[in-house]
């Protein structure tokens, strides 16, 4: 009898500011496959904002299912996808790592491989290339991440943040090859070790989730956002804002553009409803951390 799976990944938030590459927080935005075997590669995008056209040898949720077979010396059978996603592609929000973590977890059910939370963290990481994102969507909540150079990630796994989050999303794209293209290749000492206090000071305050500071680190950032913020519509308007309006602190959400506050869960909806005002041109969305990670449910196969 053939199987079919629905399998749902988070989105993510990467940095929240000076966590750069290391924190990611998952977010209640999803990317959603279902998935059967059968005789020939088929797949199939159910939702507005993905293409319509494609070669199913470039589609990335094809190749990293391949990619994983083959790091386990198994041959991947051909699967039938629909896919839907609430996710805008390259706008800082997690797509790629969350298409990353859903192609292992197609390889992961077709080839029987087993896969432990600790082995889809380090090949998501490892094919990402950081492990912020990767870790918050295969762990869902919040991830303080290294990665040695071996690829091995070492997570704190943080799951009960009482705050809600909100995002404003441009129309605009922005590539993180050229988000990363702003960014200087060395820093001065003295820089660095600010730079650094700024990220140490953000961790710990996450963890001890003293939110007042948690707001202030976010904004505290010195190793991406100052050389960023040139390519964010309205980025300094949207820090200002968002703070006269009660959020804790506003940052880029990973490389963005689309920019994420921190907020007291008790003034989300009210707060949304005064940003859409000030920002019409952006989409604003409340949203709150999954605590979930990757889940996959089996679905019922149907006989004809």
């Amino acid at each position: 009898m053939s199987k079919k799976w629905q399998i749902t990944v988070p989105g993510s938030t990467a940095n929240l500011g000076p966590g750069f590459d290391s924190i990611g927080l998952s977010l209640s935005l999803y990317l959603t496959l279902t998935v059967s075997l059968q005789d020939k590669w088929e797949i199939i995008h159910v939702s507005q904002g993905l293409p319509n056209e494609f070669n199913i040898e470039d589609h990335l949720i094809y190749k990293i299912a391949n990619e994983t077979a083959a790091r386990f010396n198994k041959q991947m059978p051909p699967c039938r996808i629909e896919m839907k996603s609430e996710l805008p592609f390259a706008r800082g929000l997690g797509s790629s790592a969350s298409a990353i973590v859903a192609g292992i977890e197609v390889a992961n059910l077709a080839c029987n491989l087993n896969l432990s939370l600790q082995d889809r963290c380090n090949i998501s990481s490892q094919i990402e290339g950081h492990p912020d994102n990767a870790t918050a969507s295969v762990l869902g909540g919040l991830t303080i991440s290294s990665m040695d150079e071996q690829g091995n990630v070492d997570t704190i796994h943080i799951t009960d943040l009482d705050a809600s989050f909100v995002v404003f999303i441009p129309d605009v794209e922005l590539k993180t090859s050229e988000a990363r293209g702003v960014l200087p290749n060395t820093f001065e000492r003295h820089y660095a070790v600010l730079a650094s206090s700024s990220a140490n000071m953000l961790a710990a305050s996450l963890v001890a989730k003293d939110y007042v500071r948690i707001g202030r680190y976010m904004e505290a950032d010195l190793f991406h956002e100052p050389f960023r913020s040139q390519l964010i519509p309205q980025y300094f308007e949207i820090v200002q804002k968002a703070k006269e309006h009660g959020a804790y602190g506003t940052a880029l959400s990973g490389a963005g553009p689309t920019m994420i506050s921190m907020v007291p869960t008790s003034i989300g909806n009210q707060f949304v409803h005064q940003m859409e005002s000030l920002f019409p041109s952006h989409k604003i969305i409340l949203t709150k951390a999954d605590h979930t990670g990757v889940r996959v449910t089996e679905v019922p196969v149907v006989s004809n």
